[in-house]
């Protein structure tokens, strides 16, 4: 039996981690993204349940508020990638996310006693839990996608994005109007998480061969579509870092990621403050109008992923054209959708929501267009990209909220919001440009396992590359020879 041969199941063990991968996602964004809603909460009671405390916070600490969760991740990015190739995928993941459910439970009695710098606090501790997940993620889907397959599984994992953004932005406004209150979304959110870290115990493996549920087919076709050299999974690579910080499709990658930040969290973070200061909105309005946009975004990221299956199944474009086209549609149509955001007011609230959801709803095209782009570029260094990546990505919104608290000082002044909306046009235009120009999905030299000991021979720590063995384990080697017999 041969790779071309063998595709194995329709639905087997790769699909169920790309499930595994897409809750985890929607789990850890419930977790950071809960907190525009949340502090809306707070600080309007009479808009929420008024049975739980108020806070009079100024909209500078509120601004504190919602940038804290990334001075605690940026500090994990590349320390989650080192990790997962160090220790494995499983265990890192497992602890990030059960360590940032503790966070969410413990979140309301910090508040109690702290306040607002309390909150910042807790929110820092989360970041650093969650820190590690991205890089994770990354290594995991190089490891369990054959290549015709990683566009899909990559995509469809990632829609957790768009599911954990419409989850944080409706239902914390729904659980603040409960008997719940707003400590209610913090309870619920350790809960969603809680239940993830089951699941993913039982199911997850750091690689196909380690797998207790995978049968023999499924096994051999990853394994050998994959091309391994037979001690590759008991391996740990050398990692060529003068190769990549030299790259330029990697560097193109890595501001067109930050430029993507700049935008995206601009609304993510905004839209409760926006909707209640310049629309006019009250809470009830302003959960659902939130999320609107979110949702938008979750069902077009289905839309895209169909049609570049398409697109690549018939081989109408290369994996590098699908992917600029693809990131040029969700940069460039927010970039025009959101200057024309910044000059409407409470008057045309209606024609606001509806450029709000377009802007945000095609933004999803950024998925297939650079955030997969990682495993493109080195699927055996996916989870160093990545932890250089988020990190350099992520101190972006560290500054955009303190931007937006420094330049709007009235929250119901429309002219002050046009700066804020321009600024993120601006930045969306130019990151793309670069990508266009240096981007590409093609796999890099410095990828490969010898890299190293073909530049520099005395930095090997492995033998040279063998010829093709799928698994690396005797047991496993003995489920691929009984099935070949």
């Amino acid at each position: 039996m041969t790779a071309e041969t063998n595709k194995g199941p329709v639905l087997g063990m790769r699909h169920v981690q790309a499930l595994l991968i897409f809750l985890n996602i929607t789990t850890v964004f419930i977790g950071r993204l809960n907190v525009g809603v949340s502090v809306v909460a707070m600080t309007n009671a009479e808009t929420t349940n008024p049975n739980f405390p108020e806070y009079d916070w100024t909209e500078a600490e509120k601004s504190y508020i919602l940038s804290s969760f990334f001075w605690g991740y940026i500090l994990t990015q590349f320390l989650g990638g080192y990790l997962c190739k160090r220790f494995g995928v499983k265990s890192v993941m497992f602890w990030g996310v059960f360590g940032s459910g503790v966070c969410s439970a413990l979140t309301p009695l910090f508040i109690g006693f702290g306040e607002w710098q309390a909150y910042c606090g807790i929110r820092v501790l989360m970041g650093l839990a969650q820190g590690v997940v991205f890089p994770c993620i990354h290594q995991h889907l190089a490891k369990w996608s054959p290549p015709e397959e990683r566009n899909r599984l990559g995509a469809l994992s990632h829609t957790g994005i768009e599911c954990g953004n419409v989850s944080a932005m409706f239902l914390s406004g729904m659980i603040a109007k409960s008997s719940l209150g707003w400590p209610g979304i913090s309870y619920v959110s350790a809960g969603v998480a809680f239940f993830w870290c089951t699941l993913w115990f039982v199911f997850a493996a750091n690689h196909p061969t380690e797998s207790r549920f995978i049968g023999e087919n499924e096994l051999i076709y990853i394994e050998s579509s994959l091309k391994h050299n037979e001690s590759y999974h008991a391996t740990i690579i050398p990692i060529p870092w003068k190769a990549i910080w030299t790259s330029a499709p990697f560097l193109a990658l890595l501001i067109v990621r930050c430029a993507e930040n700049w935008g995206l969290s601009t609304l993510q973070a905004e839209i409760p403050s926006y909707m209640n200061g310049v629309l006019d909105m009250d809470m009830k309005s302003n959960a659902f109008f939130s999320a609107l946009p979110f949702l938008a975004m979750w069902c077009m990221s289905y839309i895209y992923l169909v049609v570049a299956d398409v697109l690549l199944g018939k081989n109408s474009v290369s994996l590098t054209i699908l992917r600029k086209t693809y990131n040029s549609i969700a940069f460039w149509i927010p970039a025009a959708t959101l200057v024309g955001i910044g000059f409407l007011d409470k008057e045309q609230k209606n024609f606001a929501i509806a450029l709000m959801t377009i802007s945000v709803g095609v933004n999803s095209a950024q998925t297939i267009g650079s955030v997969l782009n990682t495993i493109d570029l080195s699927k055996n260094h996916a989870s160093i990209l990545m932890g250089i990546v988020n990190t350099a990505a992520n101190f972006v919104p560290i500054v955009t909220p303190l931007v937006v608290g420094w330049i709007v000082k009235e929250n119901s002044d429309r002219s002050q919001w046009q700066i804020v909306f321009i600024i993120a046009s601006v930045i969306f235009f130019v990151g793309n440009c670069i990508y266009l120009v240096f981007g590409t999905a093609e796999t890099q030299p410095w990828d490969a396992e010898d890299y190293l000991q073909t530049q520099n021979p005395e930095l090997a720590n492995r033998p040279p590359m063998q010829a093709l063995s799928f698994p690396i384990n005797e047991n496993s080697k003995e489920k691929i020879n009984s099935k070949s017999q």
